[in-house]
């Protein structure tokens, strides 16, 4: 599989090799998960490709030059990360921005194999329209016979994947469907020696040799690529090291995964590696294999070293399709229409993050892709947190308990009282709008209310328990609220606020500008008076 990923990154197979030897050694002494795999990845083998065609020929010395500059580029990034425990921000980055993300860079990895299988070039893009227009282009130097080896290996790993996935005791099927693949094309190849069919070709024998990394000339120019792989590598790291830790009962630390993961690329980038990050189905042959510790990764590196000291003459009559259809059978399972399906039944938003994300990936590239999809994102967040839900309280019958007058129609409320509960922290994006709709609440009414009919509000009574936090800027504008509705005779009063936002409240003279009366532990309490 490390050869595969390397070959789709533009590079001699031999660099994933070395890619998953040396940072899977140093990840398993600075990591904080026990089951993470980390080595070269389908994803940012794509972006290095996409990235570094654009700068240099494959077939130079620089462009492997720049893929290990990367590698260094991408690990001082992690630390810095981990260091600064900036963790926290791919909190900012939805899950169906994630998910609309992989599934257009799985399709479009899976076209860049498919040359592989048709026996001519195809263009190197990361965008569907040149590939497609490529694949259509070159038809007249179609092959059968990569086409028809190519099908059959990817027949194979694919029944052998999904037998495994479905029979416990069957699993081992999944984890050998690559190297069966590998082993049937290598013996088929020494039998025939089929001309239509090309191979990997000699493999250097031995460890990768310390050398420090070259290409620093291009080194602002490779910047936008570290970020945009330094973010794709820790959604992916992080996500499958924190599903697998839920699993096996212990806590991941994001910081410190950060940190493991940035030594690891750095160090790895001093022995040849292109940049390395988790991957989710070598992990899951770990977790599904009982590893505990991180001692699983050294015996995975282990094993890696001996291949490459006794075992790459072996690699040499590998068929190129073989490799192909071992990265399309690994791409599959990140293509994920479920998650569209269940999204547009249950949140149309979020549909639509993942359609957007999806569509502009596949159109427009991998980098586009994510920055379209992060900043929606984004925008998602901060207009949800400009626009907190506020919800009218009315009394549930035979209660003292108050609820939102949508969610229980039977809950009542009383004439000349309104009681708003507002589901936010109150700061200067949001109190525009929250006094914006406290105008609307005031003016529109419920009908069926209890009480003498008064005419208009007298009580503006804010419940205030969802509030965790209050900024200078709310502070302001509630003292503005209060004299705009003193000015009209309408009295504000406070209800069950936290002690934090008590206290805010109390040092900022709010408290006294209400009057310290008009402060209640409860709604009803508040209501009564």
């Amino acid at each position: 599989i490390a050869m595969s990923y390397a070959k789709l990154a533009g590079l001699h197979p031999i660099y994933g090799l070395y890619t998953g030897f040396v940072p899977l050694f140093i990840y398993a002494i600075f990591g904080s998960s026990r089951q993470l795999a980390v080595g070269p990845v389908a994803l940012v083998s794509l972006l290095v490709s996409n990235v570094l065609g654009g700068i240099v020929n494959s077939s130079s010395k620089l462009y492997t030059e720049l893929a290990i500059l990367l590698a260094f580029m991408v690990g001082i990034l992690e630390c810095l990360m981990g260091l600064l425990r900036l963790g926290w921000l791919i909190r900012f980055i939805s899950h169906s921005v994630i998910s609309g993300f992989t599934t257009a860079s799985a399709i479009v990895i899976g076209l860049s194999q498919i040359k592989y299988f048709l026996g001519y070039n195809v263009t190197r893009s990361s965008k569907i329209i040149p590939l497609i227009e490529s694949i259509i282009a070159g038809a007249g130097e179609f092959s059968w016979p990569p086409f028809v080896m190519g099908s059959i290996f990817l027949a194979i790993l694919l029944i052998m994947k999904n037998t495994g996935k479905s029979n416990k005791r069957l699993h081992f099927l999944r984890v050998s469907g690559p190297l069966t693949a590998v082993v049937l094309g290598t013996i088929f190849v020494k039998i025939f020696h089929p001309p239509a069919i090309s191979v990997v070709g000699e493999i250097p024998q031995g460890l990768p040799r310390f050398s420090i990394p070259q290409g620093f000339e291009h080194l602002m120019s490779l910047v936008p690529t570290a970020v945009l792989i330094t973010g794709v590598a820790i959604l992916e790291s992080v996500g499958i090291a924190k599903a697998l830790a839920a699993k096996n009962g212990y806590e991941l630390d994001s910081n410190k995964e950060l940190f493991g993961l940035g030594i690891a690329n750095i160090c790895g980038s001093f022995f040849s590696a292109y940049p390395a990050t988790g991957s989710f189905s070598r992990s899951a042959v770990n977790h599904e294999s009982g590893a505990k510790t991180g001692l699983s990764g050294i015996i995975m590196g282990i094993i890696i070293g001996g291949a490459l000291l006794f075992m790459t003459p072996l690699f040499t009559d590998i068929p190129q399709c073989a490799l192909a259809a071992i990265v399309i059978s690994a791409v599959t399972g990140l293509v994920d229409y479920e998650e569209a399906i269940f999204l547009w039944a249950i949140d149309k938003k979020d549909f639509f993050l993942w359609a957007i994300t999806f569509i502009t990936t596949l159109v427009f590239g991998i980098e586009i892709g994510v920055l379209v999809g992060v900043a929606f994102s984004l925008a998602f967040v901060i207009h949800e947190s400009a626009n907190p839900h506020i919800a009218v309280l009315g009394r549930l019958p035979g209660t003292t308990v108050y609820r939102n007058t949508l969610q229980y129609p039977e809950a009542y409320t009383y004439n000349g009282i309104v009681v708003v509960r507002i589901d936010a922290p109150i700061y200067f994006a949001n109190i525009s709008y929250i006094k914006d709709r406290l105008r609307e609440y005031e003016l529109n009414l419920p009908s069926s209310n209890k009480g003498l009919d008064v005419g208009r509000v007298y009580f503006v009574i804010l419940e205030m328990c969802p509030v965790t936090y209050i900024d200078s800027s709310a502070v302001q504008a509630l003292k503005d609220l209060h004299q705009e509705y003193k000015a009209r005779h309408i009295q504000i009063a406070i209800a069950n606020p936290n002690r934090q936002v008590y206290l805010l409240l109390s040092r900022s003279g709010i408290i006294d500008l209400v009057g310290a009366g008009w402060c209640f532990v409860r709604v009803h309490d508040a209501v009564q008076v």
